[in-house]
């Protein structure tokens, strides 16, 4: 796997507060905020992440390379910090780019959930689709304490 890609940039740490609504975060601390988590899922096998560049990324916004040699191999992350359900749009831009990046597989994050369509479309593919209950589950088995109001982002938005 070549780890050697000018889309990677330097990886941030993100501290959360107690109790913080991931869907109203930055969106550029939400990517990274998926890379730590991600790092911590995957480094006991000997992962590594690496998050790219905000534009020109090619769909990509990180990319875990996994050295296991039989679940490995290197898989495109697509961080969606969404107020609305994901649509099937998305999923396919993610699959035609884990088959253009040569991966082995494709996680797609949102804050949100997705649509019928979406899971539709990912089965049989090799994609996950992790919506903002499951997010929530693997941060909290990591030892985040964050939350998710999507009403509460929207409002946010509308006063911003």
């Amino acid at each position: 796997m070549n780890r050697e890609d000018p889309r990677f940039v330097a990886s941030q740490d993100v501290s959360l507060n107690s109790g913080q609504n991931l869907a109203s975060m930055d969106w550029a601390e939400f990517e990274h905020l998926i890379r730590q988590l991600f790092e911590r899922e995957f480094a006991a096998a000997g992962g590594e992440v690496r998050v790219t560049q905000a534009s020109r990324d090619g769909g990509v916004d990180a990319v875990i390379f996994d050295p296991d040699p039989l679940r490995g191999g290197k898989i495109v992350v697509q961080a969606k910090r969404y107020t609305n359900v994901v649509g099937v749009s998305a999923v396919r831009d993610l699959y035609g780019t884990v088959q253009h990046e040569g991966a082995t597989k494709g996680i797609l994050v949102t804050t949100s959930s997705f649509g019928p369509d979406a899971y539709e479309f990912s089965k049989d593919k090799p994609m996950t689709l992790l919506d903002g209950q499951r997010l929530l589950y693997l941060l909290q088995r990591n030892g985040y304490e964050a939350r998710i109001d999507l009403q509460e982002a929207k409002r946010m938005a509308a006063n911003a």
